[in-house]
């Protein structure tokens, strides 16, 4: 689901590929110039990027946004929000209109080879899912054969359906809309028989709902959807920090480091604190930003648990499970390399 895609790029070496690789490594530079980051969000999904009723920003994608802020100026603040819907999202990094992709994105093969875009890594693995009224009776994806469902264009949605019905050699009808509070809105208003998104944002756009308790998330999950932000290639540089500050986020939580204790354990005895919170070492600097880059992300944001409780979390109305989305050593698959 992936939008029209430019010519895939070619690989380049020597002169030419050096200088277009410096000629684009400017992403941090411009960004400090301007004095803030410009982060590409969803238009409104609870629990990932979402704004009150006074244009304030939560979620897991915002707090990332804010968590390269942190990084770059020591400053979670400074940084605007552009919502994009999914047609235009790729678009907007393309153009250099965003400096980071933060939407709720599938990492896929085509969007990583074909795009002109790297993803940083995943900070949520999703999948999948189908959600319907409880008044139909159904209890299981199998039971949707010639169903009419509706999703959103512009997404893996479409394509993952495609193989799941074709999978199961069943029949069923598609009602795709732009916007994706279109597509709800159609299938609250009983114009389809299902709804389909990625499973997470089904337990978000449940509570959307005129009669939330009145509708199910069936439990089959038919694909694999690894959430991760993007940028453009070309720039090793702010490719290293934005995947580095989502590293540094699962680091904390792996190490215990939250935004509650990160002064006190800026004095920890143990060297992988030390070198996380810069008492140790000059790993900021390699990237260009200062020594204390990920004190300051813990400080402001805390770390990848404290951000996942926060807004998906048990004491959250989604309350999404940790699952995959633990750290590995609680069954999860959250798991980053070491500072060092």
């Amino acid at each position: 689901m992936p939008g029209p895609a430019p010519a895939p790029k070619k690989a380049q070496s020597g002169p030419a590929s050096a200088q277009r690789t410096v000629a684009a490594a400017s992403t941090l530079s411009v960004v400090l110039n301007r004095g803030y980051l410009i982060c590409g969000v969803s238009q409104g999904l609870p629990g990932f990027s979402n704004p009150d009723d006074k244009g304030r920003w939560s979620g897991i994608d915002v707090d990332f946004c804010k968590a390269v802020a942190a990084a770059v100026f020591g400053d979670a603040s400074k940084v605007k929000y552009r919502p994009l819907n999914a047609k235009d999202r790729f678009t907007a990094l393309q153009s250099g209109e965003i400096d980071l992709l933060s939407r709720n994105t599938t990492w896929t093969m085509s969007r990583d080879t074909s795009l002109g875009f790297d993803f940083a890594g995943i900070d949520y693995y999703d999948g999948q899912g189908f959600m319907v009224k409880k008044a139909s009776k159904i209890t299981s994806a199998s039971q949707l054969n010639g169903a009419t469902i509706c999703t959103q264009t512009g997404t893996t949605t479409e394509l993952n359906l495609a193989d799941y019905f074709r999978g199961q050699n069943m029949s069923y009808k598609v009602l795709a809309f732009e916007k994706n509070e279109e597509s709800l809105s159609a299938y609250d208003n009983g114009r389809c028989d299902a709804y389909t998104t990625d499973a997470s944002g089904l337990h978000a756009q449940k509570l959307l709902l005129k009669n939330p308790d009145e509708n199910i998330v069936l439990p089959e999950v038919i694909s694999k959807e690894p959430m991760a932000p993007a940028i453009r290639q070309g720039d090793g540089q702010w490719e290293d920090i934005v995947r580095w500050t989502l590293f540094a986020l699962i680091n904390a939580e792996d190490l215990g480091v939250t935004s509650t204790n990160v002064d006190q354990m800026k004095t920890s005895p143990s060297p992988e604190i030390k070198r996380l919170l810069g008492t140790e070492g000059a790993f900021g600097e390699a990237m260009g930003l200062t020594k204390d880059w990920a004190f300051n992300i813990i400080k402001a944001v805390g770390n990848y648990g404290e951000i996942y409780d926060r807004n998906v979390g048990p004491k959250t109305p989604l309350n999404v499970p940790r699952g995959l989305n633990a750290l590995w050593r609680n069954g999860g698959l959250m798991y980053a390399p070491p500072i060092r």
